[in-house]
Order: C-alpha cells, then structure tokens, then sequence
C-alpha cells in the first residue's frame, strides 16, 4: 500500500520544505508555507516491477539531422507582437505572457486572436476571469465581433483538456492560469501547486498535439511572475507587457524565447479602440518642442533589432536638505552613480550639494550601457543651463577611466536619426569615418564636456 508523506510548499516562491516553518527560507515571507500531500511506494518500486517498466518503457533516440521541414511560424497579424514571438509562434509552443493589472494583456491577447482566426487559423479564447458575453463586448468595442474565434469561459482544467483534445486548434489563449484548477491536486485556486500542475498539463497537451498555448500569468507588488518559477521553465517563451501609468503607449518585451531574441520589443498605444501598433517608436518617445531646454538630450539608442531614439531628462537644482537627492526613473541608479563619480573625479563638474534627477521620457527603461554619454551630457546641460544642439543625437560609453568607448551598431543608431531629422552626433571619435551624419567624435569625457559646454572650462 501505498505510504503518504506530506511536504509543504511556499505560496510565494514555490519552495518545497520538509516540515512546517512560520518563514518561508527561500523567499523570508511569513505564512505561506501549505501542506501538500503526495504518495509513493514503500521502498520504491520492487526489482521485478521495475524490470518490467523499463522493457516496457524504451527511449527513441533520434539524431540532430531531419530530412522533415522546419514547421512554418504562425504569423498572427499583430506585427509588433510576431517580432517579439522572433518572427511568429511557433507551433507547438507555449508562452506566457505576465503584466500588471489592467496593462491590457486580455485586449492584446484578443487582438491576437481575431487577426489569427482571420487568417484561418483555428484560435479558441478560454477565459476565467470574465463571461463569454462580456469578452463579446469588448470585440464589438474593438471593431473585432466578426472574426471567427472560439469562446469560451472554464476554469476546470479537465474541462478545458478535454474539449481541445477532441477539436484540434492551431491557437489557444489561456486567460489566465491563475483562474485554473485541477480536481487532481488538493490546493486552492491559485497556489502554488495549482499554477505548477494546471500549467505542466497545458504544456504537455501543447507539445503533444502541436498546438500553441497562450497562458496569461499575474504578476506580484515587486514585479514578478506570480506563482512558482517552475513555469517559467517549462514554458518556450515568457514575454512581458509594460506600460506606466499616465502613459498611452505598452512595450511588449521578450524575457525568454526557445525560438528567438529576447532584445527584441514590440510598442503599443492604447486607445479606446484597443492597442494601436507603433511602427515608429522614435517619434513617441521624442517631445514636440523646437526648442531644447538644458538638461535635455536624444539618446540614440538599440531595442533588439530596432534602432530608437530617445529624449533624456535631468534636472539639477540646489539641495535644500543635507544629504543631496539623487532620484532615476527609466535607467539604473548605479550608473547614475558612476557618471557622476566620473564627472567630478574626471572632469571637475560638482554634484556634491545638488538634488539630481534623471529621467528617460517617456516610461522606457535604458539597459544598454551606450546610454552613458548622453546622461553625462544632459546632467552636464542642466548643471550650466546649456541646451545641447537640438539637431543632434548622443550615445557612447563611458569607462570610470573618463573614456569615451565605442558601442555596436552605431550606423544603424545614425541611419536612424537621419530619418528623424537630426543632421549631428555627439559620439565616440571613431564613430566619425564613414558616417550619414555629421558626427562630433570626442576620445574623452572631459573633451566633451568641454567642447559642449564652454562655461565649465
């Protein structure tokens, strides 16, 4: 007879403890560990039962060569979303997709599935949050009422597994796995165990009869995936949607893809009628003013595939405590720090007594370190209340030596900025052979500086 033993699983982490404690270790939060039981033989499986198993049970190996083609990427139609997905889906995949509340996941997902099902792709949309009549209204309110996509509303997962596998789909949106249960797992709606089994069935039916699911995940205060990490790896492809709050536009960002890039970006903006694709993030992201203010500066910067330019603005004014304010949104404190250690120590230009805020319009977040120079010389602008040239675009790297480095790509940046207007860069000095733009290429930070801003001389 079977022996049952029990464990207990954090509900915030997933972490798996033998015996019962009021703090979880993995993750230090209090009152989340939930019993669990699970049975297993006494003493394993007996010699000849195993024996038997192992006739039974006989791996195919295969090798690396195929004579079958590589089956042919979905294209759904949403172009900015099939370039983050590396071209398309793939058959057979699995992606979730997480975002905080209210982004607009369920509209975009909707969006994805009429543009495929007008396509003839066979697409079911399976929602446990909302009714069929109130998905129904929000088609009708986005134009998308006539596409032939499948509804349905079902939390159940034997339901669900049931009814796709007798109608195969190419297509199934999954909205969304937090709703799920499985009568196979006794834990509430929700936790832990029931994200990890309903999402370890929906996968394995995906690979299983080549169907591709879209399973959208909730996400924590701090910004997570909720749920166990477990799912992000049984999963092919995990991709987030951003978006700030005041913001129309949403970037649809790959943070793990099987089957392609996870540089790549896709940029919305939301309106009454649903997210609009934005083929040229440039201009949303640049002001509309002529004229430049100090402080502010266009980054040139690279987003997967895609070149982006970006307005950069700091703001620099005397602190009226005794510990200066230093306050970054889009970019990351510590270069902040680093930049301005480098000023000071490299160039002579003093931060010590003054609040510094930088902030990347917009609500997109620079991660790539090309993004530097053009920090230093707007904090630099709004120091002296210089503007730097309004036809100009910066980007380059700066060492802690006061170097000013190259970065990947830098035709592509200036092809870019040529489209949108601008006649100049300020740049690394090797970047000027050969460029579509007037480039004013400095070796050192303090010869830009310099050069830029006479008044720090």
């Amino acid at each position: 007879m079977a022996r049952d033993s029990a464990i207990y699983v954090c509900q915030s982490c997933g972490n798996v403890h033998n015996k019962w404690a009021g703090q979880c270790s993995g993750c230090g939060q209090w009152n989340t560990l939930v019993q669990e039981a699970f049975s297993a033989p006494p003493g394993g499986l007996k010699p000849e039962a195993a024996g038997k198993i192992s006739r039974l049970n006989k791996l195919q190996f295969e090798t690396l060569e195929s004579e079958d083609a590589i089956p042919v990427r979905m294209v759904t139609g949403i172009e900015e979303f099939d370039r983050v997905c590396g071209g398309g889906v793939v058959p057979g995949s699995a992606i979730l997709i997480a975002g905080d509340p209210g982004v607009g996941k369920s509209t975009l997902l909707l969006q994805v599935a009429a543009n495929a099902a007008l396509k003839n792709l066979k697409v079911a949309y399976i929602s446990g949050e909302e009714a069929v009549e109130q998905i129904r209204g929000r088609a009708s309110r986005m134009g998308l009422s006539k596409a032939p996509v499948n509804l349905a509303a079902e939390t159940a997962l034997r339901t669900i597994l049931e009814s796709l596998k007798r109608e195969k789909f190419d297509l199934v949106i999954i909205d969304s796995i937090q709703t799920l249960w499985s009568d196979a797992v006794e834990a509430a709606q929700g936790s832990v165990s029931q994200v990890r089994a309903c999402a370890g069935e929906l996968v394995r039916l995906a690979k299983k009869q080549s169907t591709s699911i879209i399973m959208v995940g909730h996400v924590t205060k701090e910004g997570q995936i909720a749920g166990p990490r477990v799912v992000e790896h049984m999963v092919d492809a995990v991709l987030s949607f951003e978006g700030e709050r005041g913001y129309p536009f949403r970037i649809l960002r790959g943070t793990k893809n099987r089957f392609g890039a996870t540089d790549e970006i896709g940029v919305f903006e939301m309106g009454d009628a649903g997210l609009r694709e934005v083929p040229n993030p440039s201009a949303l992201f640049l002001g509309d003013g002529h004229e430049r203010a100090s402080g502010s500066a266009v980054f040139a910067g690279i987003e997967g595939s895609r070149p982006v330019l970006i307005e950069v603005q700091a703001l620099v004014a005397p602190s009226a405590y005794g510990t200066p304010r230093r306050a970054v949104v889009g970019w990351d404190s510590g270069r902040l720090a680093m930049i301005l250690a480098v000023l000071e120590s490299r160039c002579g230009v003093g931060f010590g007594q003054k609040d510094v805020y930088l902030n990347v319009a917009g609500g997109l977040r620079i991660s790539e370190p090309a993004g530097d120079l053009c920090a230093a010389l707007a904090l630099v602008s709004a120091l002296t209340d210089q503007p730097l040239p309004r036809d100009c675009v910066v980007f380059g790297e700066i060492s802690l030596s006061g170097d000013i480095r190259s970065v990947s790509r830098a035709e592509g940046r200036l092809k870019e900025a040529l489209k949108l207007g601008f006649s100049s860069a300020v740049t690394a000095q090797s970047v000027a052979e050969n460029a579509p733009v007037q480039v004013r290429g400095y070796t050192t930070l303090v010869d830009a500086v310099t050069g830029l801003f006479p008044q720090t001389a």
